[in-house]
């Protein structure tokens, strides 16, 4: 028997596309989403992509009313493009940057320039604690050739270490934002796994919105159907992930998304597509014991285990993939910086000429000579500075491949503690110490 209180909140999620003076109607489109955001009154507004400080201000004062708190989150060249508003008072915030987030060469993706990051607001709803994460991982451009698979790898498995590690004395746990990964690419399984955050789209108990709940569809008129390739309709890369705790079980009631127009106006919200869930949390005072609810976890707990254990398994050898490459494009760059600076050496060798040789005059014309001495120094340069790029990628790598492999051992001993076979009423010692686990979603 237990005794429940129920509270209902309303949580959105949109990817806002606001590049200033590069995406497409964004001042008008800004204005939608404030309109829509006084309009619809969200308990929790999770954003991304708001690139300009000035942006979050506009909204920050059109929202001042339906959404008294808010926090932007600074990163970065251009920022995080995060930022939250709330219905509730955000008692603390603290912004983690990923370790890896692309290449500073790849200007055109731009990824690298953004200071990609997961931001963290603890907040009260009632008299529950609520540790509310949004997050924007790395893009993938290309699903066929994915350059950035191993750092968007790294991503979650930073972003399942910072929630797992930040969210022990919460009651709630909500994860919003675009992950730029399919339901069951490596990423993703390895988040909801290790943290057991459950996919509000799988979860609810009412749908209404874009087929296969698709945040990226062809429709939307900002969106390049060739880039969506081989994915004629859409793809789903936003997402809306939460867990409860021992005293709090969570529930879906619904969940909605946008379906690439707004009504009475000429162009959507975004190139993605708004999110909305509507959660319910349910507090208890429950009577089981222990022992009770260990004896009934006890059986599925193995399964998990060994499932979560291929995973990491698979995710340490995407990173050992990256850093094979890494070691590559270093080596690379340690002998294009070898070979500029013999040729610099070689032509202040030649430089030396006259000198030695009285009265001989410069065998190369004196513009083409300093030409050619620039271009030296631009390779020194260059490749040292993509030198120390590539060293810190491999670091990066390196660190998250001997933490993944530290996990894998740990799961692996944490896995022949369970028998193989053993009847269900069966005497079990209990163990001498509880210790919260990977595999227990509701810990």
């Amino acid at each position: 028997m237990a005794n429940t209180d129920s509270v209902k909140v309303r949580v959105l999620s949109l990817n806002c596309w606001g590049i200033r003076y590069l995406s497409k109607h964004c001042p008008q489109r800004y204005a939608m989403i404030g309109d829509m955001l006084c309009r619809e009154e969200h308990d929790i507004v999770l954003l991304q992509e708001v690139w300009s400080e000035k942006d979050y201000l506009s909204l920050k004062r059109k929202l001042a009313c339906s959404h008294p708190y808010s926090h932007y989150f600074k990163s970065g060249v251009i920022g995080s493009g995060l930022a939250i508003f709330s219905k509730h008072r955000i008692h603390d915030t603290f912004l983690f940057r990923y370790s890896l987030n692309g290449y500073p060469y790849m200007a055109h993706h731009g990824d690298w320039f953004g200071g990609k990051a997961v931001g963290m607001a603890i907040l009260n709803i009632g008299s529950l604690i609520a540790n509310v994460y949004v997050t924007h991982l790395h893009a993938e451009y290309c699903r066929d050739k994915d350059l950035y698979l191993p750092h968007r790898v790294v991503q979650a498995w930073e972003l399942q270490q910072f929630i797992r590690h930040t969210s022990a004395g919460a009651d709630v746990v909500i994860l919003g934002g675009d992950l730029n990964m399919h339901p069951e690419d490596l990423g993703n399984r390895l988040l909801r796994s290790y943290t057991g955050l459950r996919d509000s789209y799988v979860e609810t108990a009412k749908f209404d919105g874009c087929e296969d709940g698709m945040t990226l569809i062809a429709d939307n008129p900002f969106i390049n159907k060739k880039e969506l390739l081989p994915f004629e309709k859409g793809i789903r890369i936003d997402y809306i992930l939460f867990k409860g705790s021992s005293k709090t079980d969570i529930y879906c009631d619904f969940m909605s998304t946008t379906n690439g127009s707004v009504p009475d106006h000429p162009f959507p919200y975004s190139d993605h597509e708004a999110l909305t869930a509507g959660l319910r949390l349910e507090t208890h005072t429950s009577t089981e014991t222990g022992r009770d609810r260990q004896s009934k976890n006890k059986d599925s707990a193995a399964g998990k285990l060994a499932e979560l254990v291929d995973i990491v398994t698979e995710a340490r050898t995407e990173v050992k993939v990256g850093l094979h490459c890494a070691e590559s494009m270093r080596y690379t760059a340690k002998r294009t910086g070898v070979m500029g600076l013999a040729l610099l050496f070689l032509e202040l060798a030649i430089a030396t000429v006259p000198w030695l040789a009285l009265g001989a005059e410069q065998p190369f014309p004196r513009t083409s000579f300093y030409l050619l001495a620039a271009l030296c120094f631009a390779i020194l340069l260059t490749t040292f500075l993509l030198y120390i790029f590539y060293t810190i990628e491999l670091k990066s790598l390196q660190g998250a491949e001997d933490q993944m492999r530290l996990a894998v051992g740990s799961l692996q001993e944490k896995l022949r503690g369970f028998p193989l076979a053993q009847p269900h009423n069966a005497q079990r010692r209990p163990p001498k110490v509880h210790e919260p686990s990977a595999f227990d979603p509701e810990e």
